[in-house]
């Protein structure tokens, strides 16, 4: 089985593109993924059977891409999402504190001055 990055379309063994996951992002459930030969950055959720590929957009993360990966499966640890296929197994590590945007701040709207 070779998973293929969406961008330059090469195709990795499991252990090779696996090793390439460097964050796990709880809060969206993504896993972040560089490319080996391209340097493409790319968001996934790992999904069981497959992998998910799309956007962020509002908070969110919106599936547009899906490949399927038979056998995949996923474990969601305190601070690691484990990625098992088949006997072998990959621990991302999740990125600690919540996701920061531009212009985050309270929630509250501002008080006017009296």
């Amino acid at each position: 089985m070779l998973i293929p990055c969406l961008t330059c379309q090469s195709r990795f063994a499991p252990d090779e593109y696996f090793a390439a996951c460097s964050g796990y992002n709880r809060w969206l459930d993504l896993v972040s993924w560089t490319c080996p030969r391209c340097g493409n950055h790319d968001d996934m959720r790992v999904l069981p059977g497959e992998l998910g590929f799309g956007y962020r957009h509002r908070g969110r993360f919106a599936v547009h891409d899906r490949v399927r990966v038979p056998g995949l499966r996923r474990q969601r640890g305190e601070l690691r999402l484990d990625i098992s296929l088949d006997r072998s197994s990959w621990r991302v590590p999740a990125r600690l504190g919540p996701p920061v945007r531009a212009g985050a701040g309270s929630a509250r709207r501002p008080r006017r001055a009296p």
